[in-house]
């Protein structure tokens, strides 16, 4: 067979498998919600579109067969395109992975709570937390820093340690009002915030795709790198009288990163962040890094009676991810924030317009305080675990006519090197 013959044929077939691989398996179930048959086009008109997206190229692997989240999405982190997507805006409780806006609100202004900063707790701060919350165990009357309350909110996903947090900000709802402005800046429409801490409550959802975009850009941030990142840490315990304040460890809740309960730890894993609640499920974001490509995937809610789905269903996509880079067309793409997107006349990127472009760039600046691309030194700890962020340079984002600056490489603390290798 002649080889143009050959080639067109390879690409024609790619073209089929990607055209009918398009709905993996998952739980059939006729009493399961369903995905609105319109949703938001923004990032793209085909991550609008209900069921599984993907354009399959040749040589492109497919699909992992055994998904069942209700909506799942695999990016590259760093020039923002989506690989593939599962009802990738629709409307869910996002459960503690809304954490990761609270987070990336208030770690915008490090002024404004600096680590060091110590804070005696009231017994109001702590009112309000729904039933059966998730705590790191902070007790009234007792101080922390702010950097003990960001490791009780990312390590042990703590309500309690959100409204703390929140108090010093200046309230709940001050709190909630600045995450919902954070939400729209970032372009994070299907986000509607009415408790910080992704308790379920009324009216509070997010998306598989809004919470890729919380992710990335809080990745951006150093402190925000180092906390989601942390596996184990001490904490402050309880004050007795006449003895010295005595500290408990406290481990972080995803198990990606722990490799905890019989989880098997993904190789590269750098954060982010898991959550569940009785409404939302089992919803997680996660990054990681491998062979020089930093992808990130969110799943929400899988329906497989599978221990620990979440986790598993989202190494499944990272490995597909890392497999399929380069072999496949994007269905859309993570949109800078409003901010970032100079000399456009659009406030916002409905339908996807623009192109992404993956140029790399200096040392010149991106948005919010640890936006500028920089270098790093690592060093792997006493066990090791090489996760090569450390690369200067960055990520030319053209979008709309505006330009969006990302680090080319995150650099990630050291005690995050210090996981034992799977």
């Amino acid at each position: 067979m002649p080889a143009l013959k050959k080639a067109a044929l390879a690409v024609t077939s790619a073209a089929l498998l990607s055209a009918f691989v398009v709905t993996p398996a998952s739980a059939d179930d006729d009493d399961a919600p369903k995905p609105p048959s319109s949703m938001s086009q923004i990032g793209g008109a085909q991550l609008g579109r209900a069921g599984t997206q993907v354009n399959l190229g040749p040589g492109a692997p497919v699909l992992p067969k055994d998904l069942t989240g209700r909506s799942w999405l695999v990016s590259d982190a760093e020039s923002g395109q989506v690989l593939a997507a599962h009802n990738a805006h629709w409307r869910l409780p996002p459960a503690s992975t809304l954490k990761m806006l609270f987070a990336d609100t208030l770690l915008a202004d490090p002024a404004l709570l600096p680590k060091t900063r110590e804070y005696t707790v009231k017994d109001e701060d702590l009112a309000g937390m729904g039933e059966g919350s998730s705590l790191v165990g902070i007790k009234e009357d007792h101080s922390y820093t702010v950097h003990d309350l960001w490791l009780g909110v990312f390590l042990r996903s703590g309500n309690d340690a959100v409204h703390v947090l929140s108090a010093m900000y200046g309230g709940i709802p001050k709190t909630v009002q600045a995450m919902q402005a954070r939400a729209e800046e970032l372009q994070a429409l299907d986000t509607q915030v009415v408790s910080p801490d992704g308790y379920d409550a009324p009216g509070q959802v997010s998306s598989a795709y809004d919470l890729s975009l919380f992710a990335r850009d809080g990745l951006q941030n150093a402190d925000f790198r180092e906390y989601c990142a942390t596996a184990t840490a001490q904490f402050p315990g309880e004050k007795k009288k006449g003895k010295k304040r005595e500290t408990f460890g406290i481990q972080n809740t995803n198990r990606l990163l722990t490799g905890a309960d019989g989880v098997t730890p993904y190789r590269g894993i750098a954060g982010v962040k898991n959550g569940y609640t009785t409404h939302a499920g089992n919803t997680f974001t996660g990054v990681a890094e491998r062979d020089g490509r930093v992808l990130l995937v969110t799943v929400m809610n899988p329906s497989s009676d599978e221990t620990h789905a979440v986790y598993k269903e989202a190494a499944r996509l990272l490995d597909w991810g890392f497999a399929a880079s380069g072999k496949v067309s994007p269905v859309g793409e993570l949109v800078p924030p409003k901010s970032a997107v100079v000399g456009s006349g659009s406030d916002t990127a409905e339908g996807g317009k623009g192109a992404a472009a993956d140029t790399r760039a200096g040392s010149k600046g991106g948005h919010g305080p640890d936006r500028a691309a920089r270098a790093a030194t690592t060093t792997e700890g006493s066990s090791g675990v090489g996760i090569a962020l450390g690369i200067v340079g960055g990520v030319l984002i053209l979008l709309a006519g505006g330009v969006f600056l990302v680090n080319r490489r995150w650099p990630l603390p050291d005690l995050m090197r210090r996981r034992p290798r799977p």
